[in-house]
């Protein structure tokens, strides 16, 4: 695709790392866009025009989209793809990279998903389904523990608990069907079968029955080293995830990738936007943990670094029906995005804290803003969870690792904690 072939104004959707991430790729683009976001953050405002729309404000955007004479829109966070974003920017002829409501259903709800997945014999685990906690014991009383206890609706990547023991799950099942944890999100429950093994993320860029599957990648959910505490949105990932070898990569092609867009074509779906698998590589084989419908965070921020393909070539293409033409490249070097979060998280953490940035990083090495914002005097600070992604890459994991770290060390926070061991079950088999 030519460069004078690519819209010249993109719009953004989104305010965390995987957003700031996009921006940088989007802008990197030979078609030299301009690219704008919303509502962005302290970080993507040094790179791009923020507007302080809300990601969840679907009129607003659309009108936002209108006004800023958006050639095309890139959609980041699962919520306003939920809320039929997609749909209301096609009604008005702007192309959009994003699923309509239909396909974002294959996130907003876990149980859909898994009725997708048992219809069309794709390797997932054996579940139950409960809207009632008097069945959902029941149930849990015949399976063995450790078992996965999912709130069907959207929580923020936090709806689901691997519980070590049958108390553990039985609280998270009166938490959610009982106490309202995640409101209508938990209203209806996912008693899964725990699988064992390492888990992989494959992103996939659909459009119809074309895709192209980006880098591998593995992500680490748990907010503590060794992979213990409470699950996260993302602690950190890395690019390429070397477990999954050339057989098994053509494995999940053939066993999950392939299958899975066809079977969301047969369903009626017509889905263009990411499909972010979830596997886990059991004993067994490959099998599905989950479906979402947008590039993963941190996930994002490891692999986009690794793309020789221009990035808004290949979604443009996605958008515009031409992905079937696509041959993605991709560089031999390898990514980490080290995640620093507030201390606290993913529960009561601290906000307003002030942070002081190095001055200068070393070429490969990249701070990526989440929850970051701008005080009354001007000065960063921290605004939520997930604060910063350092990214850097680097001819093998070792020598990326090695430089993001050293520039974490270097984050000036009072409430900066980060995980010391993302990547270290590559590094420790290489």
């Amino acid at each position: 695709m030519k460069p004078e072939d690519l819209p010249k104004i993109v719009l953004v959707v989104g305010a965390g790392g995987r957003e700031h991430a996009l921006v940088q790729a989007l802008k990197a683009s030979p078609g030299r866009p301009t690219v704008l976001c919303a509502p962005g953050n302290a970080g993507i405002a040094g790179d791009a025009p923020c507007f302080p729309v809300k990601a969840d404000d679907v009129p607003g955007l659309v009108e936002l989209a209108k006004r800023e004479h958006a050639a095309f829109v890139v959609v980041g966070p699962e919520v306003p793809l939920s809320l039929g974003l997609a749909d209301r920017l096609r009604e008005e002829g702007i192309p959009v990279y994003g699923p309509g409501a239909d396909g974002a259903r294959l996130e907003a709800s876990k149980i859909f998903t898994k009725q997708i997945l048992t219809k069309y014999r794709i390797p997932t685990a054996a579940a139950g389904i409960f809207s009632e906690t008097t069945p959902a014991l029941a149930y849990l009383k015949s399976r063995p523990a450790p078992i996965v206890v999912k709130a069907d609706g959207l929580a923020a990547g936090k709806g689901v608990v691997v519980a070590a023991s049958t108390a553990e799950a039985e609280a998270a099942i009166r938490e959610m069907l009982d106490g309202g944890r995640f409101g209508a999100g938990g209203s209806q429950i996912l008693i899964e079968d725990c699988l064992v093994g390492e888990e992989t993320s494959i992103l996939v860029v659909v459009s119809g029955r074309d895709y192209v599957i980006l880098p591998t990648s593995q992500d680490h959910k748990r907010v503590g080293d060794g992979d213990t505490g409470p699950n996260t949105g993302g602690m950190g990932a890395y690019s390429p995830a070397e477990v999954v070898t050339p057989a098994l990569h053509s494995e999940i092609e053939r066993t999950i990738v392939k299958p899975s867009v066809d079977a969301i074509a047969s369903e009626g779906i017509s889905f263009c936007g990411t499909l972010f698998i979830g596997i886990m590589l059991t004993a067994e084989g490959p099998s599905v943990l989950e479906f979402n419908t947008r590039f993963g965070d941190p996930e994002t921020q490891a692999v986009l670094p690794r793309l020789e393909t221009d990035t808004l070539a290949l979604l443009w293409a996605a958008a515009r029906g031409g992905l079937g033409a696509v041959r993605l490249t991709v560089k031999p070097e390898h990514a980490i995005c080290v995640v620093v979060a507030a201390k606290g998280y993913p529960d009561t953490y601290p906000k307003g804290d002030p942070i002081g940035l190095p001055a200068d990083l070393p070429p490969g090495v990249a701070v990526l803003h989440a929850g970051t914002a701008r005080d009354a005097s001007g000065s960063l600070v921290t605004a939520g969870g997930r604060v910063l992604g350092v990214t850097a890459t680097g001819a093998t994991l070792r020598e990326a690792a090695a430089k993001a770290y050293q520039a974490c060390d270097a984050i000036a926070c009072p409430s900066k904690y980060y995980r010391r061991d993302i990547g270290a079950r590559q590094l420790n088999r290489s």
